[in-house]
């Protein structure tokens, strides 16, 4: 409530956020998961795909993915 009435933006913004996900926050610490496999996985991809251009092989490419993301 302090950080909401005090009249700062950057803290009402974050009291807000708080406001809005409480439950999302409060349950990532309390089961301890979250999504970063997942990006980190798609990071993966990515640069893989980067560094791939012009690959015209599709199977290849996907051998690829399979292969840097186990």
């Amino acid at each position: 409530k302090t950080a909401e009435s005090s009249g700062i933006t950057e803290f009402e913004k974050c009291a807000s956020t708080y406001r809005n996900w409480s439950k999302e926050i409060l349950n990532a610490f309390k089961y301890g998961l979250t999504n970063g496999p997942t990006e980190g996985f798609n990071n993966k991809i990515k640069v893989l795909k980067r560094n791939s251009f012009g690959i015209k092989n599709f199977r290849r490419f996907r051998t690829r993915i399979l292969h840097c993301t186990r």
